[in-house]
């Protein structure tokens, strides 16, 4: 099959007089190919039919059947399955057919929302807020959280102003804690809350919320709206913002940064970039446009209430200082505990912490004290702690001046008294020689024989 490049090239030099001859080796292609060109037999990107017509004509019928009941099957899979039915064709030929006739319908299920025709949902201000966890890998290893961090992401579905919370796991107490914290940065409440289907908030089979969440919304007072199975396009404001958090902020995240420093530094880029993205202004303003936090400072939101008094707990190691930390500041505990996991638990919305260590009975409470504020890098003791870590330093310590290196001392009165005892032996395991026995021995022994 000759290109059309190639075919026009053949047409201009046949112009000129060459032969067919020349004209085939100067293009690399046979006599016959080239003379079907230019009598007008073949056309330039038509490959030409078989002379016995088309021999994949009567596996059509086969091919459509089966790729209507499989729509992911594989053409290599399908040629294996035509060659014992007499198919001779190649793998290139076979593709080829099959994406000519149109036969590999296309999957419904996995067909992406990338060109199917999709309708813009309207976002009225103060309508709706959506939701999602993004899981962002390789934290920093001092955070002590694994290989995932968990963040939190709300944004407001009509101004798309979003905000974000570092949370240590995706459980009910995080997710509550997220959502309080999230809304009041946002600026308040909208009329309903959307979500896919996280199991913390409703069931991923049925779609029913939760009872655990169910007062949760009953306290902030906000609809719970659910995006139907696999339609992740249904809250795209929130997935678009999860992909800039990703890639404009945490992939340039530096590996020093604490988890609060962090979280500061994530509110920071919201306020500054995020905020002042541009916006088309309200429909009466033509040609006119605005920012992002524009629109969120113009949207009708309602008061975020008191935190939901959702119980949150996290597992800590206590230090060799008897320290526990917590949300950027550190905790005392009994020095017994040194080296050992508690439990830290809060209650949210509370200005108390309680540390309880495990035991045969269970947890029980070791330490209670005031929360200082998240980040502040305060250590936190009480005078009972003090005190007795003070007295089992000074109990561990010896006033005996350490030892020198270049030093003579040889074994004192204990140690050869040990070898002494070591050396020893028993009179009754003495070997005892009888000179007579070797004077019998030797009787009759006097000649050579």
């Amino acid at each position: 099959m000759l290109t059309r490049e190639d075919d026009v090239d053949a047409h201009a030099l046949s112009r000129q007089g060459w032969t067919i001859s020349a004209i085939a080796r100067h293009l690399g292609h046979d006599r016959k190919t080239i003379r079907d060109y230019l009598n007008g037999k073949r056309a330039a990107g038509v490959r030409a039919k078989p002379a016995g017509g088309d021999s994949f004509e009567p596996f059509v019928d086969y091919c459509r059947a089966r790729l209507a009941e499989d729509p992911h099957l594989w053409a290599s899979t399908l040629l294996d399955e035509l060659q014992p039915l007499g198919f001779a064709g190649s793998y290139p030929t076979l593709t080829r057919k099959l994406r000519q006739l149109g036969l590999r319908s296309v999957c419904e299920p996995c067909r992406p929302a990338k060109g199917r025709p999709v309708a813009v949902i309207d976002h009225p201000p103060g309508e709706e807020t959506q939701w999602d966890w993004l899981e962002l890998p390789d934290p920093p290893e001092y955070w002590g959280w694994g290989k995932t961090a968990h963040l939190l992401v709300g944004a407001l579905a009509h101004s798309s102003r979003w905000r974000g919370r570092l949370c240590e796991a995706e459980t009910l107490p995080h997710l509550v804690d997220g959502l309080d914290t999230v809304s009041r940065a946002l600026g308040g409440l909208t009329k309903t809350w959307r979500f896919d289907r996280m199991a913390t908030v409703a069931n991923p089979a049925t779609g029913r919320i939760t009872a655990g969440f169910a007062g949760v919304a009953k306290h902030y007072g906000v609809q719970v709206a659910l995006c139907p199975p696999r339609r992740g396009n249904r809250k795209g404001v929130v997935e678009k913002a999860n992909h800039v958090a990703a890639q404009r902020w945490w992939r340039t995240l530096p590996d020093d940064v604490t988890v609060e420093q962090a979280q500061a530094s994530l509110d920071e880029w919201c306020a500054r970039r995020g905020d002042l993205r541009t916006r088309p202004g309200q429909p009466d303003g033509a040609g006119s446009k605005t920012t992002v936090g524009t629109l969120a400072e113009a949207e009708p939101l309602a008061p975020v209430p008191a935190a939901y008094p959702a119980e949150l707990a996290v597992d800590r190691i206590v230090s060799a200082q008897a320290l526990v930390a917590f949300r950027g500041n550190f905790y005392s505990v009994p020095p017994e505990l040194a080296g050992s996991p508690v439990t830290v638990t809060t209650r949210l919305g509370s200005d108390t912490t309680d540390i309880a260590s495990s035991s045969g009975r269970g947890p029980v409470v070791v330490a209670r004290h005031r929360l200082a504020p998240a980040g502040a890098g305060v250590l936190v003791r009480t005078d009972a702690h003090v005190t007795a870590l003070k007295t089992v330093v000074l109990q561990a310590a010896s006033p005996a001046r350490p030892h020198r290196s270049k030093v003579r001392i040889p074994p004192g009165p204990a140690a050869r008294a040990a070898a002494a005892a070591l050396t020893e032996t028993d009179p009754a395991d003495a070997v005892i020689v009888d000179l007579e026995r070797y004077a019998a021995a030797a009787a009759g022994r006097n000649t050579l024989r």
